[in-house]
């Protein structure tokens, strides 16, 4: 039985002309122990997808099943334990409470488990080791670099022992050093049997995936199967369109090239380069342009 099971979900924002159609049928099934990277342009439906498989909103049409169980047909506050239990989130801009140090972050959703305050800092504390983070423990948000605060996110994430993991562009604010440290926790947690979703805009992060979904304009419009350690095709032909060289990009390229090359100077004068039509040609404009200039001044006078 797969972990997800989404069929005909649809989901409208707005009412009347102002309707809005953020997901249109979508039909997806996810087993268990799968990284599938969702992909597609800003707009296209990617966070309302993961809000909904994420238990964070309600779909307005079509059924959607997490580990068996119609989750909308489940009441508010078991929906939220459900959500507490089964799924860890991962967001582009961290969401650590700054008041907060990093122990107290991570150990947070053991409070609203019930588990008293001994067991949840001991868990939190064991967390923190597994991302690298348990020197950081006291440390404040403020005083922690990207990277170590989006480890402390993962720490928080995995404290409640989540058999879902969703992470919404994880990599969005990190440098490549800091990006690749991430995708390796998240891979780490993946061979440990977790299920991961992930939004993403970088083709380079679907070598990290087994499966990488395309979406526009609130459809799934591709399902494409992977290699890990391979780029998804898919997301390389999409990359490889966006960026065309133009003959203007090889003409600055040239240009730059020499500047930097010692003992070469670009002479304001061209006509020693030019072919003897062309040079022509540049003689005939400029005698043009000195006979308009002399006629420009007998006006004047």
């Amino acid at each position: 039985m797969a972990l997800i099971e989404l069929q005909e979900l649809s989901k409208l924002y707005g009412f009347g002309d102002a309707t809005v159609l953020a997901l249109d049928e979508i039909n997806l099934n996810v087993e268990k122990g799968e990284f599938v990277a969702i992909m597609g342009p800003s707009g296209c439906g990617k966070t309302t997808l993961m809000n909904i498989i994420g238990l964070l909103d309600r779909p307005t049409h079509g059924s959607y099943q997490l580990d068996g169980r119609y989750v909308s047909r489940l009441k508010s506050n078991q929906q939220a334990k459900m959500r507490r239990d089964r799924i860890g989130f991962v967001f582009q801009f961290y969401n650590l409470i700054s008041r907060l140090n990093v122990l107290d972050n991570v150990a947070l959703p053991l409070a609203y488990k019930g588990m008293t305050p001994v067991r949840r800092m001991k868990r939190a504390s064991d967390i923190l080791e597994l991302v690298g983070m348990r020197d950081r423990e006291y440390f404040m948000p403020r005083q922690l670099s990207g990277g170590q605060t989006q480890r402390a996110a993962i720490a928080r994430a995995l404290v409640n022992s989540p058999s879902l993991i969703i992470a919404d562009e994880p990599t969005g604010n990190l440098d490549s050093h800091d990006s690749k440290v991430f995708m390796e926790l998240l891979a780490d947690l993946h061979r440990s049997g977790h299920t991961i979703l992930m939004v993403t805009h970088n083709p380079e992060l679907t070598r990290y995936a087994s499966r990488v979904i395309y979406m526009k304009d609130g459809m799934i419009i591709d399902d494409e199967a992977t290699v890990i350690g391979d780029i998804a095709k898919g997301a390389l032909r999409s990359y490889l369109r966006k960026r065309k060289t133009t003959e203007n990009d090889i003409t600055a390229g040239v240009s730059a090239l020499m500047h930097d090359v010692p003992g070469k100077e670009i002479t304001n004068s061209r006509k020693h380069r030019l072919p003897a039509r062309q040079k022509l040609r540049l003689v005939k404009r400029r005698q043009k342009n000195r006979a308009v200039k002399r006629t420009l001044k007998k006006v004047r006078r």
